[in-house]
Parts: structure tokens; C-alpha cells; sequence
């Protein structure tokens, strides 16, 4: 690094009556090469990445904390284009209530939240805009009760294999899980 003086000659715009001699002013600078710059950039630029990721890895999802999925099912399906109820548990940790919104499965073109409705008659299947999750509780996604129909499955189904999928939730956010294929009983 090298230090060097710069100097300006400045005049004052006074009126052309009075006659004044130029000031030279005197400013230090330094004068760093191309390649330490380059060098200093990316430095502060590795630096900011890492910070970055440190947070990003230090500070637990509210997912993690609030919300744990277990015991996720589907029963096999042997033909593609098949509708199958997705099961599953649902521990709420928080002290506030989630709902479940949405699940994204690769094995499925759709899904919809359905609740069993045992009103008048025979239990029928009724679509929901979202499966409601208390707090502090438990909640079991079963086909006779609230679950989640993947419809128009893009393959076969069979025991034994799993699939993820991705579970949103109104404040828990989006959760991966590993989905079991079972056999039908």
C-alpha cells in the first residue's frame, strides 16, 4: 500500500475587485492495488455468507419446535389414477392452534383435506378448506375421521415403499415427511 498527496488549487468566488492568490490544499489518500481490492471484497463477501449461514442454521424453524409428524400412511393402490386417503399423527407442541392447509405430494396431481360426515343417513366424505389442529394435542389423521385424499395417483402404489411429502401449515409453515406405503388390511 502506498501513500501519496493529491493536490487541488482552489479559488474563491469573491468579486473580481479583490484580487486573491490560489490556496493549495493538501488531501492524504492511499492508493491500493487493483488486486488487494478485489482481495478485500472478497473477503467481506465470504464473511457475509457465513454469517448467513450460521443464522440460518443456528436458529430452529417454528416448524421444528411446534409441529411433529409421525406415522404417515397411504394403503397401496395398484393401478395408477387412484384415489388414496393419506394418514397420518399430528403432535402440536405450541400453545396456540395450526391448521393444516395444504399437501404436496410428487405421487398425486392433487389432494384435498376431508373430513367424514355422519349426519342423516350414510357417513359420507365432505372436502374442507383446512383440517384444524388443536393446541397442546394430538391430532390422527384417519380415513374414517379427517385426513387428506391424494387423488389421481401418477403410479402405482405398492407396500412397502415410501415417498415425502410436504405438509403446510397455517403457522407451523411447511414440513417434509417420509410416507409409508402399506398393505391394504
Amino acid at each position: 500500500m502506498s501513500r501519496g498527496t493529491i493536490a487541488i488549487r482552489a479559488v474563491a468566488s469573491e468579486p473580481t475587485t479583490v484580487r486573491q492568490t490560489p490556496t493549495l490544499i493538501c488531501l492524504p489518500t492511499e492508493f491500493v492495488s487493483r488486486s488487494r481490492l478485489h482481495r478485500n471484497i472478497r473477503s467481506l463477501v465470504a464473511g457475509v455468507l457465513v454469517l448467513a449461514a450460521v443464522a440460518i442454521t443456528a436458529s430452529p424453524s417454528i416448524a421444528d419446535e411446534a409441529i411433529k409428524i409421525s406415522d404417515a400412511w397411504v394403503d397401496a393402490a395398484a393401478q395408477v389414477g387412484a384415489n388414496v386417503a393419506l394418514s397420518m399423527t399430528i403432535k402440536n407442541e405450541a400453545e396456540s392452534a395450526d391448521a393444516l392447509m395444504r399437501v404436496r405430494c410428487p405421487v398425486a396431481n392433487f389432494s384435498e383435506r376431508h373430513t367424514v360426515d355422519r349426519g342423516e343417513g350414510s357417513p359420507a366424505m365432505r372436502s374442507v378448506p383446512s383440517i384444524p389442529i388443536a393446541a397442546s394435542t394430538t391430532t390422527t389423521l384417519k380415513p374414517d375421521a379427517y385426513h387428506v385424499m391424494l387423488l389421481q395417483t401418477r403410479q402405482a402404489l405398492v407396500a412397502g415403499e415410501t415417498f415425502n411429502c410436504s405438509i403446510v401449515f397455517q403457522k407451523a409453515g411447511t414440513i417434509e415427511t417420509e410416507v409409508k406405503v402399506r398393505e391394504k388390511p
